[in-house]
């Protein structure tokens, strides 16, 4: 049995504790920025649903991919509506470009301080103008202000934006996210960031119908002959032009495909991932990436002992189907382990429970044990990861010993930077893996705390990935393959590289370095490092580097990777300093970030009349995602244990009233016959 907290139980408490219970949780409900579910209303003249299509288009390049993305509204009532949306994108994307188009009339979207954007859409939208507004909430969800759209108008938004490709275990990925899930806040809504009232948005119920069309085109050219390509989450229909080039679409347009993430994943013959370099040479700057491919796997003889910490999500939005998957991935995890490893489990809901204090050996019985109790869990109430975190972070560690922390959840939280601050704060001799659970995981999040734990994320889309998972996990940790990794450049004049320290090196994943050169395109980049007890250099040759025309995006490339880190939580510089860097590197490369938006606004007064109604276009459930992660606001829920923990209680408790009453009745023919 998991550690809650010890108590002494006789039968009454418990039954006035269970009468109590609901009385309790209706006291502690706190008016939160969780999202709700959206009621069609009576009144026809406003449509509710004015976001009726969104089209990709993307095209890739070697490791770059190009992508628009096209949101097409339309006001189908008799009123004049402001909409907005909240929706997603890749957490490497970088949004360089806007336009809105209403008939036959185009606006290019300039780029703005945030504050000043916004007062810009706030004076168009009371003046009657048309207007539209990008505004960045997560580095993986933004959101779409239109004013202003008139009854009958068709407005396009075209955005644009580009991201690199960097493969793992040789599959390359391209990820399009089609929905932000509903996110768990613990946060009074009165004392909300304004960046955090994204979160209280409106959702469909599950099952309900949708009611935006989506569509994607991927156009994939790659240099070198394809071997695999196939999507796990879409069905598509693949158009060959030669070996190393194919157009991908959806198979069925009309197929309910907005709910879940479209992966598409693709590997190149070879066993090895391609090695390179390319540049670009700008008008007033020059920007290069180098990637390069880690050395076969070494392994050391003498491997420290190592210690595993799951902590698993049992919360409402992981009922069903992601606790089912993330049950299937931690059986696989936890029975794998060796004799002479240790692990722990921590669950965590509302509050959280421990397998035990210190962690335990894998013995047989003690991973049974944990598999049983895992088994058991439902999946209810909100998401506080951050005191599971800590509680796990904060356990004592063996001498000598690797630690490494699990962390299995679908994200589905708003408070993602105070999680990697945690991991950061308490990261001693550990690493931390996040495996998400899902079909439209937070990817933020699960990113996120692997880079703030020196690790690895992994998303898990379904249930019969769950054993891959667990194998891929447990394979990528038994080494690093290169460690104490310097970067050297000789006759190249490089600067502002990024990132400016690199980590040690895992099997499978490339190294990806961004930066600037001046001058000519000539020496030497050399990459140097420990393979275990050898010494290991690699050279490249930079007049043998790609010049292609398409190296343009490593303009915006480099300034999202730089941005990144100031934004994120790999620099511990003041924060007024960090925001006025990005600020600038946001206004001086047209990108958006936290602190810079998209504004476009037409010149023409179009709404004379009354101002217009204000619409929150419903947001779908994800795929498989359950009415338990949606509700007004959450209660404080007991520990994941504790149900099981009472009924336990209840029945040793009548157990032993049942005892001493027959202790207490003489055995018959003991004194004589009982009339």
């Amino acid at each position: 049995m998991f550690e809650t907290a010890k108590y002494s139980f006789s039968f009454w408490p418990i039954v006035l504790l269970l009468i109590t219970v609901p009385v309790f949780a209706e006291q502690t409900k706190d008016k939160t920025l969780s999202p709700f579910f959206f009621v069609q209303g009576e009144e026809s003249s406003v449509d509710s649903f004015p976001l009726k299509e969104t089209s990709v288009e993307a095209t890739v390049n070697g490791v770059i991919a190009e992508v628009k993305v096209i949101q097409r509204y339309l006001n189908q009532g008799s009123t004049p509506i402001n909409a907005r949306y909240v929706f997603p994108a890749s957490t490497r994307a970088t949004v360089h470009g806007m336009n809105m188009i209403i008939g036959e009339r185009s606006v290019e979207a300039a780029i703005r301080e945030r504050e000043t954007a916004k007062r810009a859409f706030s004076d168009a939208r009371k003046q009657g103008k048309s207007a539209s507004l990008l505004e960045q909430q997560r580095p993986n969800v933004f959101t779409m202000d239109v004013a202003n759209i008139m009854p009958g108008d068709e407005v396009r938004i075209e955005m644009r934006y580009t991201e690199a490709l960097v493969p793992s275990e040789g599959t390359y990925e391209f990820i399009y996210p089609t929905v932000v899930g509903p996110r768990y806040s613990n946060r009074p809504e009165a004392g909300a960031a304004d960046t955090d009232l994204w979160v209280k948005s409106p959702y469909l119920k599950e099952g309900s119908p949708l009611h935006t069309n989506f569509g994607i085109k991927v156009t994939l050219s790659t240099g070198i002959p394809l071997q695999e390509l196939a999507s796990p989450t879409h069905r598509v229909h693949v158009q060959w032009e030669s070996v190393s080039k194919a157009r991908v679409s959806l198979e069925d347009p009309k197929e309910s495909s907005g709910n879940r993430d479209f992966i598409l994943k693709y590997r190149l013959t070879g066993k090895e991932i391609q090695s390179g370099l390319l540049l670009h040479t700008g008008e007033t700057e020059s920007f290069f990436l180098l990637l390069v491919q880690p050395p076969e796997r070494i392994k050391p003889k003498d491997i420290p002992p190592r210690e595993f910490i799951f902590i698993l999500d049992v919360s409402g939005s992981m009922h069903g189907f992601p606790l089912a998957t993330a049950k299937a991935l931690i059986r696989g995890l936890i029975g794998n382990l060796r004799a002479e490893e240790r692990f722990n489990v921590i669950l965590f809901a509302g509050s959280s429970s421990i397998m035990s204090p210190s962690s335990l050996p894998a013995t047989q019985g003690n991973i049974t044990r944990a598999i049983q109790v895992i088994e058991s869990q439902q999946g209810g109430g909100g998401t506080e990861l951050a005191p599971a975190l800590k509680r796990a972070l904060s356990l004592p560690m063996g001498e000598n010993s690797s630690r490494s922390v699990l962390i299995i959840t679908d994200g589905f939280i708003a408070a993602e930077r105070d999680i990697f601050q945690i991991i950061q704060d308490h990261l001693n001799n550990t690493n931390v893996f996040s495996f998400g659970i899902g079909s439209s995981v937070n990817r933020f999040l699960i990113e996120g705390m692997a880079k703030a734990g020196l690790g690895e994320p992994f998303v898990v889309t379904r249930i019969e990935e769950a054993g891959k998972a667990a194998d891929r996990f447990r394979e990528y940790v038994q080494s690093p393959v290169l460690t104490r990794v310097r970067i050297g450049f000789e006759g190249f004049a490089a600067y502002d590289v990024e990132p400016p320290s690199v980590p040690d090196l895992f099997a499978g994943r490339p190294l990806a370095i961004f930066g600037k050169w001046k001058g000519s395109p000539d020496g030497l980049i050399e990459v140097t490092g420990k393979r275990g007890e050898e010494e290991y250099r690699r050279t490249f040759k930079v007049s043998e580097a790609d010049l292609e025309e398409t190296n343009h995006a490593l303009r915006f490339l480099w300034a999202r990777t730089r941005i990144e880190r100031l934004s994120d939580f790999g620099d511990r510089r003041a924060v007024a300093e960090n925001r006025k860097e990005v600020t600038s590197l946001g206004l001086e490369y047209s990108i958006l970030t936290p602190y810079t938006s998209f504004v476009a606004v037409m010149d023409a007064v179009r709404n004379l009349g009354a101002p217009a109604e204000n619409v929150n276009q419903p947001l779908p459930l994800p795929l498989h995602v359950s009415n338990r992660a949606v509700g007004e606001s959450f209660s404080k829920v007991p520990e994941p244990e504790l149900g099981l923990l009472v009924a336990l209680c209840m029945t040793a408790s009548l157990g032993l009233r049942v005892y001493r009453t027959r202790r207490r009745l003489p055995r018959a023919g003991q004194h004589g016959r009982h009339r």
